[in-house]
C-alpha cells in the first residue's frame, strides 16, 4: 500500500495552517480562516500563498515562499496528527503482512524530520518525497521508485491520494487509486470524474475495499 502524505496519512493542515498566518501578520495583513486554507493543503507552499497572497507577483511569491517553508519547518508537528483510523489501518496492514508506503511531493528536509518527530519512519517500508527523484507526481516516476524500493512489483501497489495528480500518478505507474475523500479536496474539486477505482470517506474503509476486492 502507498500512500500520500499530506491529507491522505498525516492531517497537516492546522500547522500549515498556523504557518500561513505567521507569514501574514508578519506582513501586516489579517489572519485567514481554517476552512479557507485547508482545502488547499495538498497543493503545497504554492497552493498555499496563492489564497493567502493572491496578490503578489512571481518575485514576491518566491521570497514569501522562502519564509512561508521557514516558518512552517519551526512547528512542523506541532499540531499534526495521523488522520482518525490511520493507526488502525496501519497496524492491519503490518498484521497481514502488507508493506506500507509514502509517496508524497513534500520535499525531503521536510517530510523526513515529520515522520521522525511523530514517530512514524519505522512504519514505513518506503518513504519518496518530492525531490528523491528526478519528477513528481503526477509523473508516475516516484511511484514505482517506491516499489522498486520496497522489492514488489508496481503491478502488486495500490495508491491512495487525495488530488488528482495522485490519480493520474498511479494509473500511469499501473497501480489501482483509491480516492481520499476525507483529505483536502476543495469544493470545485469534482473527484467523481478523476477515475479512481475507488474512494474513501475515511481511512477505516481501506481495509473493507481491500477484502472486497479479493487483495486481502
Amino acid at each position: 500500500m502507498l500512500f500520500d502524505l499530506d491529507g491522505t496519512v498525516l492531517d497537516t493542515a492546522p500547522d500549515m495552517h498556523r504557518a500561513l498566518n505567521i507569514l501574514r501578520r508578519e506582513e501586516s495583513r489579517a489572519t485567514l480562516p481554517f476552512d479557507l486554507v485547508r482545502p488547499r493543503v495538498s497543493h503545497g507552499a504554492a497552493g498555499l500563498l496563492g489564497v493567502g497572497f493572491p496578490d503578489a507577483d512571481e518575485p514576491r511569491l518566491r521570497t514569501l515562499q522562502t519564509r512561508f517553508l521557514e516558518i512552517y519547518r519551526a512547528g512542523l508537528s506541532v499540531e499534526t496528527t495521523l488522520f482518525p483510523g490511520m493507526d488502525a489501518v496501519l497496524e492491519d496492514l503490518a498484521r497481514r503482512g502488507l508493506a506500507a508506503g509514502i509517496v508524497t511531493n513534500k520535499a525531503a528536509w521536510l517530510t523526513d524530520p515529520l515522520l521522525d518527530e511523530l514517530g512514524l519512519r519505522a512504519r514505513f517500508a518506503c518513504v519518496v518525497s518530492g525531490d528523491t527523484v528526478a519528477e513528481r507526481k503526477p509523473h508516475p516516476l516516484p511511484l514505482l521508485h517506491a516499489a522498486k524500493l520496497a522489492g514488489v512489483d508496481a503491478a502488486e501497489c495500490i495508491y491512495v491520494g487525495d488530488a488528482l495528480r495522485d490519480v493520474q500518478a498511479a494509473q500511469a505507474a499501473g497501480m489501482p487509486a483509491l480516492i481520499a475523500r476525507y483529505g483536502y479536496l476543495h469544493d470545485d474539486d469534482d473527484a467523481a470524474s478523476w477515475g479512481g477505482d475507488g474512494d474513501l470517506s475515511q481511512p477505516l474503509e481501506l481495509i473493507g475495499w481491500l477484502l472486497r476486492s479479493g487483495r486481502l
